[in-house]
């Protein structure tokens, strides 16, 4: 399997040059050259088994791993999950679920890709005898993640840019407790817009990236999408696909789960809507509404992971939806960096809508969904995932079953859950002590040589 940029003037790679590269060196993102097909008796055969081995006979199909090796990464990466099913089904009405994804050391969806990629990585780096500097912008849930996958490893140093004040306490103190010397949490002064530029101006920059090593476990990175097209099947087998279509909601600010989706239904899965569930931060729902991709500030909320105006995955969509065709890509991004956005073309918008929905939920919305969904089924859900269910409930077709994923536990967002129902959620026993735990806090400006200095500075020599 080999993987192409997205603008056309990148090298081509393999799976594991492109798990490390992260970012391709024309700026672009990664996509396999071709998506492997799956038989309806090969999707069907996926029911009823572990959620690991459908990880297995998944990933398989994108790596050239042995077979006992990956089996062993996958069983590693899962076996820290507290629930049996590792994303378990929950019924909330009619032709309406809910998909747990907040079962992972985190409590968050990310989990499922940063858990695996820190094991694809690890057995990378041990046969190769190499030291990576690992650099990611995170809205809330991935900056966790990744510290959480990569804390103590002798061969990575992490370096993880969220913004100051726009992540939940609990998100906070997740990345910046951690006690080993290799992971390091920078809260910089601005929005995860700011981050996530910094990020992407570190790896265009030739002389800092290969100096220090520098790969990426954002979502720009193709190993990440991966993990995560697992679950779409495991959920979809779980009510009635192949044999019937179903629809998925995903909160996304960043495009990068729900394009997940869209591999899958491109692999065989019977996916009748992809449904794209923003807040009031709701550029990939104005886009979709009438073809006008154009930033408009970020404004916070009470779903902070989707407060985003660059979302990055969009470009790995808009590279399908314009025939694969790199330097309409460039010129698109080019547009969106001189100008602050661009138009979708008549043809491209088309091919868009032939696969994704969108919807928003206001903060009022948001809120009342958490507290109508607690009153009517005992769920509580975050934030997050009440933009989902709001938008999913918006979208139900009687025919088709609808699938809303719970991107994070409730007691991560404890005051905006507290205040839509009245009580706070708890954390897991695992992790009762969290505001206990003593912080170390990097507090750095929005600027890009002061970034870079101080990951120079304390990256193990």
């Amino acid at each position: 399997m080999n993987y192409i940029s997205t603008r056309g003037k990148a090298p081509v790679l393999g799976f594991e040059d492109t798990m490390l590269a992260g970012l391709a060196r024309d700026g672009g993102l990664y996509v396999p050259e071709s998506v492997p097909q799956m038989t309806h008796d090969e999707i069907a055969a996926l029911a009823g088994l572990p959620y690991e081995e459908v990880a297995y006979r998944i990933v398989a199909q994108f790596t050239d791993l042995p077979e006992d090796v990956l089996r062993g990464l996958i069983a590693n990466a899962y076996a820290g999950f507290g629930h049996d099913a590792r994303a378990p089904l929950k019924q909330l009405d009619s032709g309406l679920f809910l998909l747990e994804l907040f079962h992972g050391p985190t409590l968050a969806f990310k989990d499922f890709a940063m858990q695996l990629i820190g094991q694809m990585f690890t057995e990378a780096m041990g046969r190769r005898g190499d030291r990576i500097t690992i650099v990611g912008a995170t809205s809330g849930d991935t900056g966790s993640a990744a510290i959480e996958a990569f804390r103590g490893l002798d061969n990575v140093d992490v370096f993880i840019l969220y913004p100051h004040g726009r992540v939940s306490e609990v998100q906070r103190r997740q990345m910046t407790t951690p006690a080993e010397a290799n992971v390091h949490a920078i809260a910089i002064d601005g929005d995860f817009d700011d981050c996530q530029a910094a990020v992407k101006a570190m790896f265009n920059d030739f002389d800092f990236r290969d100096s220090v090593g520098l790969t990426a476990v954002n979502s720009i990175n193709w190993a990440r999408v991966l993990a995560q097209v697992v679950y779409f099947f495991t959920s979809a087998v779980a009510v009635g696909a192949p044999h019937r279509e179903v629809s998925f909601t995903v909160p996304t600010g960043n495009f990068g789960d729900i394009f997940a989706g869209y591999i899958a239904k491109c692999m065989g899965l019977p996916i009748d809507r992809l449904v794209v569930a923003t807040n009031r931060n709701d550029i990939l729902h104005r886009t979709l509404a009438d073809g006008a991709h154009r930033k408009d500030g970020v404004e916070p909320t009470i779903s902070p992971s989707m407060d985003i105006q660059v979302s990055s995955n969009f470009e790995r969509a808009l590279f399908d939806a314009y025939g694969r065709d790199g330097g309409a890509v460039r010129q698109l991004m080019a547009e969106l960096s001189d100008n602050g956005g661009f138009t979708v073309s008549q043809g491209a918008l088309e091919t868009l809508r032939e696969h994704f929905d969108s919807g928003r939920a206001s903060e009022e919305e948001t809120t009342a969904t958490i507290r109508d969904t607690h009153a009517r089924t005992g769920e509580i859900l975050c934030p997050h995932s009440a933009v989902g269910v709001k938008v999913a409930r918006e979208h139900l077709d009687p025919a088709v079953p609808m699938i809303a994923l719970a991107t994070a536990h409730p007691a991560k967002f404890p005051d905006a859950v507290e205040a839509a129902m009245g009580d706070r959620p708890a954390l897991p026993n695992r992790m009762a002590d969290l505001y206990d735990r003593p912080e170390r806090v990097n507090r750095i400006a929005n600027d890009l040589s002061d970034i870079q200095s101080f990951i120079r500075k304390n990256i193990a020599s």
